[in-house]
């Protein structure tokens, strides 16, 4: 397994990190026991997860997803072996984690509310990354365009988000911090206030990436080369229609997309067309056009790891050996054309 150092730690993760956002809806205890096994079995050690998970996101089901890895890691006593991590929620009122403490936000007391639940749920005594999931500030994530949030004064300031993951650094609760669905903006705010209230400094943005959305290159790639701050990427299978099994409006028995239709930011129209053409480009040469799109995410220098998800071991199989796939000129080069004439068309 390819392994890519974690920002300015001293930290080497592996090129692939299991997601777990399908554990507790879509797969079982036991089913996210052996997807952990498996994983491990081929040289991946980084795990991700959230408060939150699994999605969609419920009252009933919060929380079970870090249950099953704290059951996993007590029942192969491996903590010292997996660099986990999870998320505390950003605001409430974009519509996700209303459930959460009355409304989620990114409070110092909910911050630490938030650690501590996690923790117990995980049946560990810290976390390796600890992950703001989206900003408490009216802004774009989530696929949002057409900035005209207000600059609200009823967010949570970053200092305050900061200071408290500092505190939690300092306790021991949490060795790293790191962002997710952040902002050229909030990242470096984030660098900003870390230096200069000499405060825990970000390693990491988990965003999303992948060939229908490369909207992190525009201006988040530089900060990331240039700050440390490397990507996680999610989402690289764009929910799974970069396989190309939702085409043709195709609806698997049990996939995602089947179950959960209200998921359809990679399925308009214009995302629907790459997708057929970067597809298309995956059979002509051979490839699986999945582990195309995992590959071409591993490949990016401001990548250092992708966070791949799986309802069964049969994906789970492809998508890690994925890694091992090296995408030849020629198949950049039109993957690139591809992009050039349908840019972010799911951004």
């Amino acid at each position: 397994m390819r392994l890519n150092r974690l920002g300015r730690t001293d930290i080497d993760v592996s090129a692939i990190c299991l997601g777990t956002m399908t554990w507790g809806q879509q797969n079982s205890e036991q089913e996210a026991h052996a997807q952990l096994d498996y994983a491990k079995s081929q040289g991946v050690t980084f795990v991700d997860a959230a408060e939150m998970y699994p999605v969609p996101a419920r009252p009933d089901t919060q929380g079970r997803t870090e249950q099953y890895i704290g059951s996993w890691m007590q029942a192969r006593r491996n903590r010292r072996e997996v660099f986990l991590a999870t998320k505390v929620c950003g605001s409430h009122r974009i519509g996700i984690g209303g459930h959460l403490r009355g409304g989620s936000r990114l409070s110092k007391e909910q911050i630490h509310a938030a650690i501590d639940a996690s923790l117990q749920r995980l049946r560990t005594d810290y976390i390796d990354l600890y992950q703001v999931h989206w900003p408490d500030r009216p802004t774009n994530c989530f696929g949002r365009l057409g900035f005209d949030q207000p600059i609200d004064a009823d967010s949570v300031p970053i200092e305050e988000t900061l200071a408290a993951l500092n505190e939690l650094v300092a306790a021991g609760k949490v060795r790293f911090v790191g962002v997710s669905n952040e902002t050229p903006w909030g990242a470096m705010e984030y660098l900003r206030i870390a230096r200069d209230k000499k405060l825990a400094r970000i390693h990491s943005i988990q965003n999303p990436y992948n060939l229908l959305n490369r909207s992190f290159e525009v201006g988040l790639a530089e900060i990331s080369l240039r700050e440390d701050v490397p990507l996680l990427a999610y989402s690289p299978l764009a929910f799974g229609a970069l396989s190309g099994k939702y085409l043709d409006d195709r609806r698997p028995d049990g996939a995602r997309l089947t179950m959960f239709p209200q998921f359809a930011r990679y399925t308009g129209e214009a995302g629907v067309r790459a997708t057929h053409s970067y597809v298309e480009i995956a059979r002509r040469h051979g490839l699986d056009p999945a582990q195309m799109a995992i590959a071409y995410a591993v490949s990016r220098p401001f990548t250092a790891s992708v966070i791949i998800g799986a309802t069964t071991m049969e994906q789970l199989r492809s998508n890690i050996a994925a890694v091992e796939l090296t995408l030849d000129d020629q198949v950049l080069a039109e993957i690139e054309t591809v992009h050039s004439a349908c840019s972010n068309p799911c951004p």
